[in-house]
């Protein structure tokens, strides 16, 4: 058996090629879009990729089923209860799918690899698990829990990525599906969810990538004995404000849309250009660090460095149809444009690369940030009556403590969330470390706020202070 996890980091999101030596035959479970490394491993392989399964309709990105189908020829599979534009196999509870030889061909009369489709309603209505067989007569060898099922925790019923159905109705369900379908599983089965830490489907996700059914049924506080009621409770209280591009990527995953040109990297632009398209109603994405930012920027550009979590901090501050003209370093522009892409994010019109270059010869369209360390931000509290302090870290973060008087509006929701500010008072913003506060800050002046500044070290630099 070929079995490879293809972990992202930047989005915390697992996709799974499996496929069966002995048969050549391969399914990709929950892809991502720019689907190259899927492709490079199963021709490495000696792999044909035949069918592509999607756990559930993905909110957090923009999955790849399209872009794998016309690469490959593969059918692209759902849960019976998914409804999509494009042609697609429903997939029956209990239904299996045979990768390897037939048994009778089988030297050792046991077929290749099985894989059991069980429908898990509850992070959404459609929502599948897939259990892994080695051959037809192997105990479980593992489990693609897509998002029912974390290390850790498990999915949030509360994204409503499908119309009429409640965040109470939808964690009843997923009760009724841990343990009826996966709970039921051996103690060794493996358990290969679709996101890890960091990731906005749930709030108590592990870092680690795997577990097996037995240390979930040990360590997970969402599988300890509990009545239903109480479970619902539990799932639906204390999540964090999902990006506000989720609702936009859960339902562009059910159609048919352009597929993604991995390769080609965006237009290359001038200083001119830049003006004409921000004119013409572009948003300028500046993807340096925010130290760079802050020494030096076009005015009016919001940044959002390539270090973090890039894509889902931009899909939190820009509107997904807005055009985009990216601001790079020479060589990470194709990287920048195609990570945009993971969340449906396309209408990229170029990118303006050496942007110190066209700073210096355009300096009146140049502006620059003001950070204040700890001591700034207290003397600013002591001598400013009207300070509008914003934090905008999610409310799990908030529960360990706030800065006195800071309004709360998480980053993921910050375009709704700054209707609430005042854009004429003074300003200061700050995250858990310094990152998010520079996207905030800079979206804020973007929005022409009058005076913004950002704590630099976060929240945690005034708690060593304090």
């Amino acid at each position: 058996m070929i079995f490879e996890q293809h972990y992202l980091e930047c989005l915390s999101q697992a996709s799974y090629l499996i496929g069966d030596e002995a048969s050549g035959r391969a399914v990709v479970v929950d892809p991502r879009r720019d689907i190259a490394p899927y492709l490079e491993s199963a021709a490495e392989h000696g792999l044909t990729i035949e069918m592509v399964l999607e756990t559930h309709f993905h909110a957090d990105f923009l999955s790849g089923h399209l872009e794998l189908a016309a690469a490959t020829g593969a059918t692209i599979a759902y849960g019976a209860h998914a409804d999509t534009e494009f042609e697609s196999r429903k997939l029956a509870d209990g239904e299996r799918i045979e990768l390897g030889p037939r048994s009778t061909d089988s030297p050792d009369g046991t077929g290749g690899i099985v894989l059991e489709i069980r429908h898990t309603p509850g992070h959404t209505p459609e929502s599948i698990s897939i259990v892994v067989y080695e051959n037809t007569d192997s105990p479980p060898h593992a489990v693609l829990t897509g998002d029912a099922l974390f290390v850790g925790d498990v999915g949030r019923p509360d994204l409503l990525s499908s119309k009429g159905v409640t965040s109470e109705e939808l964690a009843g369900s997923l009760y009724d599906s841990l343990h009826g379908q996966l709970m039921t599983l051996p103690d060794a089965t493996r358990v290969y969810p679709a996101h890890g830490a960091g990731s906005a489907c749930g709030k108590n996700l592990s870092s680690d990538t795997w577990s097996t059914i037995g240390a979930q049924r040990e360590t997970n506080y969402a599988v300890a004995p509990m009545s239903k009621d109480e479970f619902i409770d539990v799932v639906t209280a204390g999540q964090s404000a999902p990006p506000a591009y989720f609702s936009y990527d859960a339902a562009l995953n059910r159609e048919i849309r352009p597929l993604l040109d991995e390769s080609t990297p965006p237009l290359d632009l001038t200083f001119d250009d830049v003006i004409n398209a921000v004119a013409g109603g572009a948003v300028m994405l500046d993807t340096r660090s925010p130290e760079e930012f802050a020494r030096g920027h076009l005015a009016g550009s919001i940044n959002v460095g390539m270090a973090g979590r890039y894509a889902e901090f931009a899909g939190g501050v820009i509107q997904p149809e807005r055009p985009i003209v990216l601001i790079a370093e020479p060589g990470r522009e194709l990287e920048a444009k195609n990570r945009l892409a993971r969340i449906g994010f396309d209408n990229v019109v170029g990118a303006l690369v050496q942007p110190e270059a066209s700073m210096l010869a355009n300096p009146d369209g140049v502006a620059k940030s003001s950070r204040l360390d700890v001591a700034g931000l207290t003397k600013a509290m002591a001598e400013i009556d009207n300070l509008q302090l914003v934090d905008v870290r999610q409310p799990g973060e908030t529960e360990g403590g706030v800065i006195e008087g800071a309004i709360l509006v998480p980053l993921t929701r910050l375009d709704a969330g700054m209707e609430q500010l005042d854009p004429a008072r003074p300003t200061i913003v700050y995250c858990a470390g310094g990152f998010r506060s520079s996207i905030a800050a800079s979206k804020m002046m973007a929005a022409d706020f009058a005076d913004v500044s950002d704590l630099l070290g976060g929240y945690g630099a005034w708690q060593q202070e304090n």
